[in-house]
């Protein structure tokens, strides 16, 4: 049978396009009753568009297949994804009862907290793998939400809990950068940025690119990134949040906080979609 013209040989197609059009139709309604509305900010209806955008185009769970109406990963992959709890305010890793460990009381790292999503560990792992070096750059939209979700826990609104944070995702090198195509944690950053109206900026500059954290020993990575953050301009009294994919010994980020703070930030917090356990506790 044909639809405009369209030849749809697939049993199924009938039943997709009437599927699609309904979906249609209802982003159609959704669209008249919001321009019936007092006006809203543009960044609601670019929300609302891509919401509904999403519905329109069939897709399954990144990791178990299933049919998602509007999400990467289903909801029962979703709540089945591993994660670190209790865990040490200031570094995020296990501590019992959610106390500051010992590591964080002996030795105080130069960021205040983390928040993060998850344990680094299977299938987060695959998913952040798949991001980062396989391109599949629409795992940054489900890295962003599953991390919006986890601050949403703690900070229900953080653009409203006194001065909003700026978010400042952890910078490459460029040539790394233009190996890759894209920054993980940029992505991941304007998830947030959208989702909390929060201000987005590059504020920290990589300026030396050492061998990848992923390829050296834990011990090694702290020499591997020391001074190899600066900050673009000053960051007098701000509140920086500094974003990125996996959390592992923490080395970046406390040097990329050192370079804000030296830069007159008067707090650096940190939020991660995922934190590596250290050896023998993965």
């Amino acid at each position: 049978m044909s639809r405009g013209g369209f030849a749809l040989s697939n049993p199924r197609s009938t039943a997709f396009y009437n599927d699609l059009r309904a979906h249609g139709a209802a982003f159609a309604r959704r669209c008249a009753q919001a321009a019936a509305e007092p006006a809203r900010p543009a960044a609601a209806w670019t929300e609302l568009a891509r919401r509904q955008l999403r519905r329109l185009l069939p897709q399954n769970c990144a990791l178990c297949a299933a049919p998602v109406p509007d999400a990467l990963v289903c909801t029962a992959c979703a709540a089945a994804l591993p994660t670190i709890h209790p865990a040490c305010p200031r570094c995020a890793l296990p501590s019992p009862g959610g106390a500051v460990c010992g590591a964080c009381l002996a030795h105080p790292p130069p960021f205040t907290a983390t928040l993060a999503a998850h344990a680094y560990a299977f299938p987060v792992d695959r998913l952040l793998q798949a991001l980062k070096y396989g391109g599949q750059i629409a795992l940054g939209e489900w890295a962003g939400e599953t991390l919006a979700a986890r601050v949403r826990r703690e900070a229900p609104d953080p653009a409203r809990a006194g001065e909003p944070p700026l978010l400042v995702p952890l910078p490459l090198a460029p040539a790394r950068q233009r190996q890759r195509g894209f920054n993980q944690a940029q992505l991941v950053a304007h998830a947030l940025a959208r989702e909390f109206a929060l201000p987005l900026a590059a504020a920290l500059l990589r300026t030396r690119a050492g061998p990848p954290q992923a390829a050296l020993p834990w011990q090694a990575r702290l020499g591997n990134v020391r001074g190899a953050f600066v900050a673009r301009g000053r960051l007098d009294g701000l509140a920086v949040v500094l974003v990125d994919d996996v959390m592992t010994t923490g080395a970046t980020l406390a040097a990329a906080a050192a370079a804000a703070l030296a830069a007159g930030a008067r707090r650096v917090d940190c939020w991660v979609v995922a934190r590596t356990l250290p050896p023998g506790q993965s």
